[in-house]
């Protein structure tokens, strides 16, 4: 693992003023979301949701309806002005605590991901809990997967060159996602890409002791989510990944993780766990920073960050057509 530049929390650390500010304003504006109802949750998010000053520029974002398991499944398909044909492809799930969020929160997330990596983006809009619990979502983004495997090429996308990514409980639907390819049959993956990924249930980590008040993303509301995406239990590995046996033989993976979110211990020993298995991984965290950065286009660590991930996930893109590469895990 490697450790970002930002600022840590250790002795002596210096807090970013921007970052302090910004978890400032978002521990005093954020809802409380374990004391309402989900509906109100969504409202209240979509409230405070803000639109971008400046979207970068595409040559397609189109919103296509596929047949999910549950219905009528919405996708929004991102294609950047790039010369190469086909380009590479990432299918997208959201974060949200699996309850809130939807295509149009991680629009500019999606169009900038798409610009910096250089590929097709595929976002899926799939169920969201409690109305929908586990692993509805789950099969929403394999059934996405699938329909992309078999018709991206429209799109300028190359089916042999397909990442599963998410942030936030998008993340744990790309590793539960990769998990079933492989156990289930499936499209080939050439990569997972877990951004500061809700890997499982566990609230007595060391990330959670440290940093599970104060810094946005809050234990309780954690709880609140598995309660809502899980209401039955977490025994299941379509639910969480590290129910798996085994994770080995799982596609190349990119593990972002922020020191005070959290979730981060086991989105650290989740990339551990993938090297162990034989699993090629480029893991970063960024110390200093919180749950759900990548998507404040406003900060400047953002912008930093940003511009060191979008490498990573095009060189784990390549690995698939280099099966002689060995693991990676990059020195902290």
């Amino acid at each position: 693992m490697t450790a970002s530049r930002f600022p840590t929390t250790g002795p002596g650390a210096v807090p970013d003023p921007q970052v302090a500010a910004m978890l400032a304003a978002l521990d005093d504006g954020f809802p409380d979301v374990a004391s309402m109802p989900a509906a109100d949750v969504r409202a209240a998010i979509r409230a405070r949701r803000s639109t971008p000053q400046r979207l970068p520029d595409l040559r397609e974002a189109r919103d296509v309806t596929i047949a999910g398991p549950g219905g009528d499944l919405g996708l929004r398909v991102y294609r950047p002005h790039h010369v190469e044909s086909p380009l590479p492809v990432i299918v997208f799930a959201h974060g949200g605590g699996f309850v809130f969020c939807d295509l149009d929160s991680h629009d500019e997330f999606c169009r900038s991901m798409a610009v910096g990596v250089g590929a097709v983006v595929v976002a899926v809009d799939y169920r969201l809990a409690p109305e929908h619990p586990g692993p509805a979502a789950h099969e929403d983004v394999l059934a996405a997967l699938h329909w992309t495997a078999a018709h991206i090429g429209v799109h300028g996308g190359d089916p042999a060159r397909i990442a599963l990514a998410g942030d936030s409980a998008g993340g744990n639907l790309a590793a539960t996602v990769a998990i079933a390819v492989r156990d289930r049959g499936g499209p080939p993956i050439a990569a997972q890409v877990l951004l500061y990924p809700v890997i499982d249930d566990d609230f007595e980590t060391e990330s959670y002791r440290r940093f599970g008040t104060g810094h946005y993303n809050t234990t309780g509301a954690m709880r609140w989510y598995w309660q809502q995406y899980a209401p039955h239990g977490t025994d299941d590995v379509r639910l969480v990944p590290t129910r798996a046996t085994t994770l080995a033989d799982l596609p190349a993976a990119v593990v972002i993780t922020a020191e005070l979110d959290p979730p981060c211990s086991s989105g650290d020993a989740y990339a551990a766990r993938l090297a162990a298995d034989g699993v090629p991984v480029r893991h970063r965290r960024y110390d200093g920073l919180f749950h759900g950065f990548l998507t404040i286009p406003t900060l400047t660590a953002t912008t930093t960050a940003r511009a060191e991930i979008w490498p990573m996930i095009r060189e784990s893109l390549t690995l698939a057509t280099t099966p002689e590469s060995a693991p990676i895990q990059l020195d902290r």
